[in-house]
Order: C-alpha cells, then structure tokens, then sequence
C-alpha cells in the first residue's frame, strides 16, 4: 500500500492526500496503529465489484449444488500450478 500518514497530518493537509489516494491508497493511523484507508472512487469500486457473497452448503437449492457439481473454469480463466512461482 502507498504512505500511512497519522491522522493528525491527514486533517491538516487532507487535499493532499485526497490527491494522492488518486493513483496510491493512503493508510490512516490512529495511535499509530492502521485505522481507515483513503482510496481513488473507481479502485474503490473495483474491489467492490470482486466482493463475493459465501453461503452455508444448507442455504443452497438441489438446483445451486447440481451447477456447482457440472462447473467448469473457462479455458481462457484456466492456470497451471507452474504459473504461480
């Protein structure tokens, strides 16, 4: 992640690092330790977008657990475990 600045220095120069956070994540500490992170709109929702929702195998339908069960990755999705060194 880009800079950690203390929370004192964010509100005395917030336009700052609202600029930076543009092109790198600013993390703000509060007693020195990590409190909230200042983030481009659009990075911001990026990660939104890749959120994913997890549900207990119990909350699935016969229909959900057969699709899971004939699920296949997308030839141009698919890795190697030699493309993760």
């Amino acid at each position: 992640m880009g800079e950690t600045v203390p929370i004192a220095e964010v509100k005395k120069n917030f336009a700052l690092y609202q600029d930076q956070a543009l092109h790198t994540p600013v993390t703000v500490t509060s007693h020195g330790r990590p409190s909230v992170a200042i983030l481009a709109a659009n990075e911001y929702e990026r990660l939104r977008s890749l959120d994913r929702q997890a549900l207990s195998i119990t909350e699935l339908s016969e229909a959900d657990i057969a699709a899971i069960g004939t699920a296949r990755i997308p030839e141009d999705k698919r890795y190697r475990t030699d493309d993760l060194r």
